[in-house]
């Protein structure tokens, strides 16, 4: 796992684009794994300005979708990847997918998205966010670290989190289809990011604590190629804080 404290949120979103730039000249970029919240914005917004076709012709999957929210509701995940990710970075719509949140169809919602991405091939470039509670995706505390992607319910203080993009706290949804742990650590390459202070006990469980379902982003130390990019409020509670500066600032010309 590399660890890059950055000076602000938006050097982070140029260092995580930096790496998706990097897949995509290399020829290694086909599907591309997108996360909602504020953190990965930047990286959004970073991309959209480098206009770069092989990002443009890239299949999407989304990690996660709220439980019941009606068609075209503005704070659906459906939604927000259309207006945060399809429409910033040129995606065709109909290579981008979202989980099946509609009630009807919460049965088999799981074992058709897997099927989904292992007929695209699988995800090349997963970028994540974390929440509070230390979830990636909304695998919430105690979730199973080989979970495949299921029917979660939230806990309260994600919905208080999320409450800040709905008219009411009552109107958060209890419940929703997610990736799991297992079905994100299948991708080949992860990109973490993490902006602002209320995220750094979680950015600091993650990296430096033991591996624990108590703390879902933890497994991210099971795989192979991760990186976490903070900017320097969320780097506060790092213990190895120097040391992953030293590791930064000498690595090799060719690692992004």
């Amino acid at each position: 796992m590399q660890v890059v404290v950055t000076t602000d949120q938006e050097a982070a979103g140029e260092y995580a684009a930096d790496i998706v730039q990097r897949r995509a000249e290399e020829g290694a970029l086909h599907v591309l794994g997108v996360a909602t919240g504020s953190s990965p914005l930047p990286v959004y917004e970073a991309l959209e300005r480098r206009a770069l076709a092989a990002v443009r012709a890239a299949r999407a999957f989304a990690l996660d979708e709220y439980v019941g929210l009606p068609p075209g509701h503005p704070e659906s995940y459906r939604s927000v990847i259309a207006r945060e990710v399809t429409d910033r970075l040129g995606l065709d719509p109909a290579r981008v997918e979202v989980p099946d949140g509609s009630v009807e169809g919460l049965r088999t919602a799981g074992a058709r998205y897997e099927e989904l991405i292992a007929a695209a091939g699988g995800v090349d470039v997963q970028i994540l966010g974390i929440g509070t509670t230390g979830h990636i995706g909304f695998n919430e505390p105690t979730s199973s670290l080989a979970s495949r992607t299921r029917v979660k319910t939230l806990t309260e203080q994600t919905r208080r989190d999320n409450a800040r993009f709905f008219d009411s706290p009552d109107d958060v949804p209890r419940h929703c289809v997610t990736q799991g742990l297992g079905t994100i650590l299948d991708a080949r390459e992860i990109v973490l990011v993490a902006i602002g202070s209320r995220k750094a006990a979680a950015v600091a469980a993650a990296v430096e604590g033991p591996v624990t379902a108590m703390c879902p982003a933890s497994v991210l130390q099971l795989h192979p190629r991760v990186t976490v990019v903070v900017d320097e409020a969320a780097a506060a509670e790092l213990r190895l804080r120097a040391y992953y500066d030293e590791v930064f600032a000498h690595r090799p010309d060719w690692q992004v």
